[in-house]
């Protein structure tokens, strides 16, 4: 089995290896009160969650585009009646470590799947995140010398279960990666609705192409973490998404490169916008994957990019 050198600095970088979550024997629909964040609940409640075979069609798709441009793909080892797609909030890579989160008691069945993963990595770079350390991969992202990271005061930690990464997490990654500057943005937060929820950074922020960013200001609760990322990009390289765009995940796309990335056929407005920008959009249809809230960043965990 081939040692894997991870290296990943940003979210755009060109793609060569990534650890993509399955939808096999994913546990077919929860209960109300097993459900954990509000986007999933609501479509419990309506009868519209996903089925097995929607969510199986879709994640085939999806490493069809990748395999497409020559991406090595790995995936987990499945999980009998366990959600394993969103890999991304386990474990993420910084640099050429891995950092194994800590995540919702609900989801702790997923992280028996990285086993694998973990022989395949030099000890020396699994880097687990101490018990009084929470985070989510969803809520860390790269930029170069920047790290971003989505988190919730300790008022907010308590009160809601879709507040995944808490204010330790700064500190950690800070002192983990001493030369990055790390930047956190405390997010809003809805047990309840979808729309008023932010249940992680990347999904109301993401960076793309070279110096671009596709951005959900009511996502954030502080107007100086938005006025940061508009003096930091440029407002005029920021794609800005309205309510229903993010609610929708419009800015969980993924980037196999700077100047490619996956979409969802839905996207319309982003999708003609990013064209007109120059990039190659991979459309493909992912919006039974999204009633759970995630997309396609949520479904990848880039572990080598150029």
């Amino acid at each position: 089995m081939l040692t894997l050198n991870l290296n990943v600095h940003n979210e755009t970088s060109n793609l060569k290896t990534v650890y993509v979550g399955i939808a096999d024997d994913f546990g077919n629909t929860p209960k109300k009160e097993d459900c954990y964040d509000p986007k999933s609940l609501f479509h419990v409640q309506n009868g519209t969650f996903p089925n097995q075979v929607d969510l199986t069609n879709e994640n085939k798709n999806l490493l069809k585009v990748l395999r497409k441009y020559g991406v090595t793909v790995l995936q987990p080892t499945n999980i009998s009646n366990v959600n394993q797609i969103f890999v991304r909030d386990i474990a993420f890579v910084i640099g050429n470590f891995l950092i194994v989160s800590n995540i919702v008691r609900n989801r702790e069945k997923e992280m028996l799947a990285l086993n694998d993963l973990y022989l395949r990595i030099c000890k020396e770079h699994i880097v687990f995140s101490p018990p009084n350390v929470r985070v989510e991969g969803g809520d860390v992202l790269l930029n170069n010398e920047y790290i971003f990271i989505g988190y919730s005061e300790d008022i907010d930690f308590q009160k809601h279960i879709v507040s995944r990464t808490n204010k330790n997490a700064i500190s950690f990654i800070q002192k983990l990666f001493p030369n990055k500057n790390v930047v956190g943005f405390e997010l809003n937060k809805s047990d309840t609705d979808p729309r008023k929820n932010a249940l992680h950074l990347d999904c109301c922020f993401q960076p793309i192409g070279h110096d671009k960013a596709i951005l959900y200001k009511e996502g954030f609760k502080h107007k100086k973490d938005i006025k940061f990322l508009v003096n930091y990009f440029g407002e005029e390289n920021i794609i800005e998404i309205d309510t229903e765009e993010m609610y929708n995940m419009n800015s969980n796309v993924f980037s196999i490169s700077e100047k490619i990335i996956v979409s969802d056929k839905s996207f319309t407005r982003l999708n003609l916008r990013l064209k007109e920008l120059g990039f190659v959009v991979e459309e493909i249809s992912y919006m039974e994957t999204s009633k759970m809230e995630g997309l396609f960043r949520c479904s990848t965990m880039p572990l080598i990019r150029e």
